[in-house]
């Protein structure tokens, strides 16, 4: 018994090849849709779960316990806080950092660096060479401490030198690979503006959720003391806002980053730091705060909640897609139904049964919208993998999305191409024979 079936799908499933190699025009036109929905859930998912991973990675570099002060963050911006009501905030200050080291015992390390806004930039000078524009950041000797960056070679600042204004830098890679690719950059001096500056240590690569020559190099860092006389003091006040515009100095802010104690924990460290900065604020009791405290589970958390929204919106997108391609096969369907009723008939007058005609109709669906997963996921791949050869954009490619791909279009088959299916199965014999 089990050979007979074995046979008979055999026969319906060679049945099913031969009528599409008939029509391969028509194949192709009906499982275009399904091949376009296909590849953008393929070629999107690829690129997003690279971005994902990379951005995880990234936010994973600051470290568990890290706890950054800011003016404003991405968390307040993607929690709907308007823009304009966030560059209002009070600015971020040295005085700030200065008090949370003083009065809160459960932190250990804090740093304050200067430039994050993005309103210090200039390039580098190096003999006949020079680099693009680059930020300049102002912190103290604690920056590679808090930010846990991994320093290729050389030093970072000491006490001494931040607290005398010294010209030291330490450079990121962009400014290492634009000005010494080949030799040592240890104790060469290079022009920041007009001013000399003796390089003490370079910073290794930083992670990216963009790939490499993204920015996340583009930047060196010198004592925030020596920053300030270049600069300017960062001052308390808020920024004002004329009729909605918005200029380069609202972002002239400092941030905080602090490391809490071992023995005293993240939670400790957070809520000492809140008080202080809402007293320094002059906040009261009911007041919100007028600044983001940002840790690596706030971040993740945002995230989460961003990419999930994202993926939602990329699986409807495609679904409308898929749905196109599908309604296509089931017209093309009805159509073959109707123009084969005489061979239908033929097979019916012959000993043919229903579920083998229904099962051939259907077969046939799935493998249109099959080859059109197949092909989709070719696609999709071979676009992710062109945009990371472009670019260097991080991509993935986990196993499921191809499980998901074909998965996908089998079902569309299924779904849509039962209706004729069952329209070929039921029709009577006779009648079939009869019509021209």
């Amino acid at each position: 018994m089990a050979k007979v079936r074995t046979g008979l799908l055999s026969e319906i499933v060679t049945m099913s090849l031969d009528t599409l190699r008939g029509s391969k025009m028509r194949s192709a036109l009906t499982v275009l849709g399904i091949v376009i929905g296909i590849t953008s859930i393929v070629g999107m998912t690829s690129l997003i779960r690279g971005f994902d991973e990379r951005l995880r990675d990234s936010i994973r570099e600051l470290g568990p316990n890290t706890i950054f002060v800011a003016k404003f963050s991405g968390i307040s911006i993607l929690g709907g806080k308007s823009f304009l009501e966030l560059i209002r905030r009070p600015n971020i200050t040295i005085d700030d950092g200065r008090a949370i080291a003083r009065d809160c015992p459960s932190i250990a390390l804090v740093d304050i660096f200067l430039g994050a806004g993005g309103y210090s930039r200039s390039r580098l000078y190096y003999g006949h060479d020079r680099t693009k524009q680059l930020s300049i950041f102002g912190a103290t000797e604690n920056f590679a401490a808090v930010n846990f960056l991994k320093l290729q070679s050389g030093r970072f600042f000491v006490p001494g030198e931040v607290e005398h204004r010294r010209h030291v830098v330490v450079l990121g890679q962009t400014a290492a690979q634009s000005l010494f690719p080949s030799t040592d950059a240890i104790g060469k001096v290079v022009r920041i503006g007009a001013d000399q500056f003796t390089i003490i240590g370079v910073v290794g690569p930083r992670p990216s959720p963009f790939g490499r020559n993204s920015g996340a190099d583009d930047f060196v860092v010198i004592p925030y003391t020596t920053h300030e006389k270049f600069y300017g003091k960062v001052v308390k006040g808020s920024a004002k806002v004329f009729a909605g515009q918005i200029t380069p100095a609202m972002f002239r802010t400092g941030m905080i980053a602090i490391v809490p104690r071992e023995d005293a924990g993240r939670e400790a460290a957070m809520r000492e730091a809140e008080a202080v900065m809402r007293i320094r604020h002059n906040l009261k009791l009911e007041q919100p705060n007028d600044f983001d405290l940002v840790t690596q589970d706030a971040a993740l958390k945002v995230w989460d909640q961003f990419s999930r929204a994202t993926f939602l919106a990329l699986v409807v997108i495609s679904s409308i897609a898929l749905m196109v391609g599908g309604i296509g096969v089931m017209a093309i369907m009805m159509i073959s139904v109707t123009e084969r009723t005489r061979e239908i008939g033929v097979r019916k007058a012959l000993g043919a049964r229903r579920r083998e005609i229904l099962w051939q109709f259907l077969v046939e669906a799935i493998f249109l919208t099959s080859a059109g997963g197949v092909i989709g996921i070719i696609l999709g791949s071979s676009i992710g993998f062109l945009v990371h050869w472009l670019t260097n954009f991080p991509i993935s490619l986990p196993w499921w999305s191809f499980a998901l791909g074909i998965g996908f279009s089998a079902s569309v088959g299924i779904f849509f191409g039962l209706f004729p299916a069952f329209k070929a199965s039921r029709l009577d014999p006779i009648e079939a024979l009869r019509y021209e």
